[in-house]
């Protein structure tokens, strides 16, 4: 008899902890239910292509890129280092965040094509983040460049890079990026693209519609594999004048590698565009991997907090 007293007694203490660590439980739950996805992508950039990220309120970030030269073919191999003796792209730039939302920034870029001396202005705003609980499936994030050319005119006044006045001068790209996290290890982005230059070549398009794909498939908490994909909408006529003066225009493809280290993220690419700058790689890549022709190139973001108080 004493036994079952006991064990009634043992019930009804341990009852109300099991009742509190249930509660406890549910209420842990709940806070899981719509919070944001957060790093979907851990750059603003996959590779070539805009990822959906945004810098934080009073982030600077500080972005360097680089595109080699061929790897193999006519002007690659062991002459050229496969590649590491000749550039064909720079970029640096400082992005800010204005607010967790909004970002902004200004570039400088070398250029490969028709225009070089490249002045950038950009600007990307999320409009939507994804929710773990799925009411928000995608997130959606709106970028948009203006990209001024401050080389000298071309002589002659057939030339792309002839400017007759400034407005000849200048390139702009807008894009969504429509993205999604699935689970912990895949993310995937659909990238469509619109692309408009000022002055064009005999034949070229001032307006181009590119839909791009980008990806990152994470090994580790620090390593993962990116890749991105444009294909340009471009007309007959374009390729076939293109095809008269010896040229052929390709779709790009970048595959890299991406390193986290504390505040910088490392990439390490393989491309077959020789230009950093939609404005550029989009309409004018004329190289293609099967003769050879793409590059190693790499991108550095190395973030700095100005606003700790916000993030406080």
């Amino acid at each position: 008899m004493s036994f079952v007293r006991l064990l009634i007694a043992a019930v009804f203490v341990s009852a109300p902890c099991f009742a509190q660590d249930d509660l406890s439980n549910m209420f842990k739950d709940s806070t899981k239910r719509g919070e944001p996805v957060i790093a979907t992508f851990k750059s603003t950039r996959i590779i070539n292509g805009q990822s959906n990220e945004t810098l934080g309120k009073g982030e600077l970030d500080f972005r360097v890129g680089h595109r080699f030269g061929d790897i193999g073919g006519a002007n690659g191999g062991s002459k050229t280092f496969f590649g590491i003796d000749n550039s064909s792209d720079i970029r640096i730039a400082f992005e800010y965040g204005i607010t967790d939302k909004l970002t902004a920034g200004i570039g400088r870029t070398k250029g490969s094509g028709n225009l070089s001396q490249l002045y950038e202005g950009v600007i990307k705003y999320r409009l939507l983040q994804q929710t773990t609980d799925n009411r928000v499936p995608l997130a959606i994030t709106l970028f948009g460049n203006a990209v001024v050319s401050a080389m000298e005119s071309a002589e002659e006044v057939s030339s792309p890079s002839y400017f007759g006045k400034f407005s000849d001068r200048m390139s702009y790209t807008a894009q969504v990026v429509l993205a999604r996290q699935f689970g912990h290890a895949f993310s995937l982005a659909v990238l469509p693209t619109y692309v408009h230059r000022n002055r064009v070549g005999y034949a070229d398009m001032n307006n181009m519609f590119a839909p791009g794909v980008g990806g990152r498939l994470r090994f580790t908490n620090r390593l993962a594999l990116v890749v991105d994909y444009f294909v340009p909408f471009r007309d007959q006529e374009s390729k076939d004048y293109a095809k008269t003066l010896g040229m052929e225009y390709y779709n790009t493809l970048g595959v890299g590698l991406e390193i986290e280290t504390g505040g910088h993220v490392f990439n390490l690419s393989f491309t077959n565009s020789t230009a950093i700058l939609e404005n550029q790689f989009i309409p004018e890549t004329t190289s293609t991997w099967t003769n050879g022709q793409f590059r190693w190139g790499f991108n550095i973001s190395r973030r700095f907090d100005l606003d700790r108080k916000h993030k406080k």
